[in-house]
């Protein structure tokens, strides 16, 4: 299984295998149609508060990360992730967020394949 992360504005590609947007807002000006989802799930993104809090600043990162993993041990939705990366060979979490290295998609990877490994 291949676990990879992508910008949800990015185009879409036959190599992305199942895609999941782990956001949960919709992404503004993205259609459903391009955004070629195989499964929007809501619930796994970082809590509204969280959210909030973080604002993307990336000097907010590692308490977010510690914060975010926190929430995501008592998270069912992660168990369905589980199960979707379990089913399909590549699977590609989809963000929103303009920064690729300071966002829940990075920490939601790592999390995932440690747990999946």
């Amino acid at each position: 299984m291949i676990l990879v992360i992508k910008r949800v504005y990015d185009p879409a590609a036959d190599c992305d295998g199942f895609r999941v947007l782990v956001d949960r807002l919709w992404p503004r000006g993205v259609s459903k149609s391009k955004a070629k989802l195989g499964l929007w799930l809501k619930a796994i993104g970082p809590s509204t508060d969280l959210r909030k809090w973080f604002g993307h600043d990336p000097a907010r990162f590692e308490e977010f990360r510690a914060r975010y993993i926190r929430e995501l041990d008592g998270n069912p939705a992660v168990s369905e992730l589980a199960s979707i990366c379990k089913e399909h060979d590549m699977v590609t979490l989809l963000y929103a967020a303009k920064d690729p290295e300071h966002n829940q998609a990075v920490v939601l990877r790592d999390y995932l394949a440690a747990r999946l490994a």
